[in-house]
């Protein structure tokens, strides 16, 4: 067995006086950027008209949306209650404390879809279909940071691959569940979306949110069982569930009812007036 991998990484990209950057910073201006492009391109493909202006206010909504949505997600599920909070209101919105949640943040983005749709003047499913192609990006990305910064760490395991990351997860090797993560939610999800998001004409408006919300779901609710709980939460119901299963599961009924509803209706990937042959 090679249960000697140690885990040795600054997460301090970095420091330049006062200036601090971070990998885990770095991961989500990639992702945002990386996401931007993919927009651009597959809009494109698509047909539908979205320049400059549009995709910036896109990306401007997705942020402000993934970003707050991300904390407040965390202070409601994971956080240290509401007595904590209470006491000190700014914690709510100390980023640099970290603490943000994949769930919360994937609801503050389908939020602001809905003003930058408005704003656009795309129908919100196909702005939705869009983003969720590029997400897995940011996905991946971001559970990268995560192994960087030495957190949200596995289970104990003896399998070659096991990783010490010291300091609260102890001496013991570990499950790396962040890379696991990286390549399920990341790669493979993206993977799918992606061949999906090649067929001509598109895929019926709702597709690819429902198979996303689907795919995420199911990952997710799969790497918790070898991704160590919080700790301040532990494992719920009788000891073997734990809080990102639980919010995974509406994930799934939602994406399956959202893929049905997009099969059923069949209606057209459609945005501002398209694109000629010329153009």
């Amino acid at each position: 067995m090679l249960n000697d991998l140690y885990w040795n990484i600054d997460p301090i990209l970095f420091s330049l006086g006062p200036i601090t950057v971070r990998w885990y910073g770095v991961a989500y201006v990639l992702g945002f950027v990386c996401a931007a492009v993919l927009i651009w391109r597959l809009a494109k493909r698509w047909r539908i008209r979205v320049d400059a202006d549009a995709l910036l206010t896109i990306m401007f909504c997705v942020v402000i949306g993934v970003i707050v949505g991300g904390r407040l997600g965390y202070v409601l599920f994971y956080g240290n209650g509401w007595e904590y909070y209470l006491h000190d209101p700014l914690e709510i919105i100390a980023f640099n404390h970290g603490g943000m949640s994949f769930h919360g943040g994937l609801v503050g983005a389908l939020l602001s879809g809905i003003a930058a749709a408005k704003l656009t003047g795309i129908p919100y499913l196909t702005l939705a279909d869009l983003g969720c192609v590029a997400a897995p990006i940011g996905l991946f990305f971001g559970r990268l940071a995560n192994f960087v910064n030495g957190e949200l760490w596995g289970g104990p395991t003896d399998l070659p691959w096991g990783v010490v990351f010291g300091g609260a997860a102890g001496t013991m090797p570990r499950h790396p569940s962040q890379l696991y993560e990286a390549l399920l939610e990341g790669v493979l999800i993206f993977i799918v979306l992606f061949l999906l998001s090649r067929k001509r004409p598109p895929r019926p408006r709702g597709t690819f949110l429902g198979v996303f919300l689907i795919l995420y779901g199911c990952c997710r609710f799969g790497i918790e069982f070898v991704r160590q709980p919080d700790v301040q939460l532990g494992y719920l119901w009788g000891g073997w569930l734990t809080m990102g299963q639980l919010l995974s599961v509406p994930l799934v009924l939602v994406g399956v009812g959202v893929l049905v509803y997009a099969l059923r209706m069949k209606k057209p990937q459609a945005g501002l007036p398209e694109l000629t042959q010329a153009e």
